[in-house]
């Protein structure tokens, strides 16, 4: 997707990757955040995709078009976002997790940044096959990446060589990449949360595979039945993205609470 595509406002936000993305949601005060159709117009959720690029499955969440760019309708999105937020409560009072996915380059210390605020499990390199459906040989490699690194940080790698230890490391370095994002998760979650529905397809259709609910952005490009909880928003725009994924922060600090 070219960013001209989309309004000038919304383009702006894509083509400068935020400082400090990493660090956000680590500081965010959640009790001042509600769900409002004015901080989703200052975000510019409700910016979509040309005309063109419509996907007929979204015109039920389109308000307009404007220059030929669709406008999202933010009445729809309010009420997405609550539903999907009520689904996430209900989950964290069953003590079950969410699997934030985000594998674009420009969300990736956003979606971090979230999910480490809220202890929670997640995935912004590319998908590996069978995280799901061969959950066991996955949950089999996070483990043995757990226990070698904790026998580096007590110094047990000392008894091999210095060529046997680089390689170690370069393994452990190589294994922290692609899946230190959940190295702690135990088990399967109770949902996945994705930044993107058209970009994180491949984590989609594995989740669907096993039954794991799947809340998503949903932007005008992209068909909102792929998902069970569809947030009809501007994925593109950090600031889109940032606020939709407070939102969610905040449901799962809220009920862990209450828990």
């Amino acid at each position: 997707m070219k960013k001209e595509e989309k309004a000038p406002v919304a383009a702006t936000a894509v083509a400068k990757k935020e400082e400090g993305a990493e660090n956000y949601f680590s500081t965010l005060d959640f009790s001042a955040l509600e769900v409002s159709m004015e901080e989703m117009l200052k975000a510019g959720v409700h910016f979509g995709h040309q005309k063109s690029r419509r996907n007929p499955k979204m015109n039920e969440y389109i308000f307009t078009t404007k220059k030929s760019i669709n406008i999202i309708d933010l009445s729809k999105t309010q009420q997405k976002v609550s539903e999907a937020l009520e689904f996430i409560k209900e989950l964290r009072k069953e003590g079950k997790h969410i699997l934030f996915v985000g594998t674009r380059p420009q969300v990736k210390n956003l979606v971090v940044s979230a999910a480490k605020s809220v202890e929670m499990p997640y995935v912004v390199e590319r998908w590996l096959g069978g995280t799901f459906t061969n959950f066991k040989n996955i949950r089999s490699r996070t483990r043995y990446l757990v226990d070698s690194q904790a026998m580096m940080e007590k110094g047990e790698f000392q008894k091999y060589t210095k060529f046997e230890r680089m390689k170690k490391v370069e393994e452990l370095e190589k294994m922290e990449e692609r899946m230190g994002g959940i190295k702690h998760m135990s088990e399967l979650p109770g949902a996945i949360f994705v930044t993107s529905v058209k970009e994180d397809r491949i984590a989609i259709n594995e989740a669907q595979k096993i039954g794991i609910p799947v809340i998503g952005i949903s932007d005008t490009n992209t068909d909102p039945t792929l998902v069970d909880y569809p947030i009809p928003a501007n994925d593109d725009a950090l600031s889109s993205v940032k606020l939709i994924l407070s939102y969610v922060c905040k449901a799962l600090s809220t009920s862990k609470k209450q828990a």
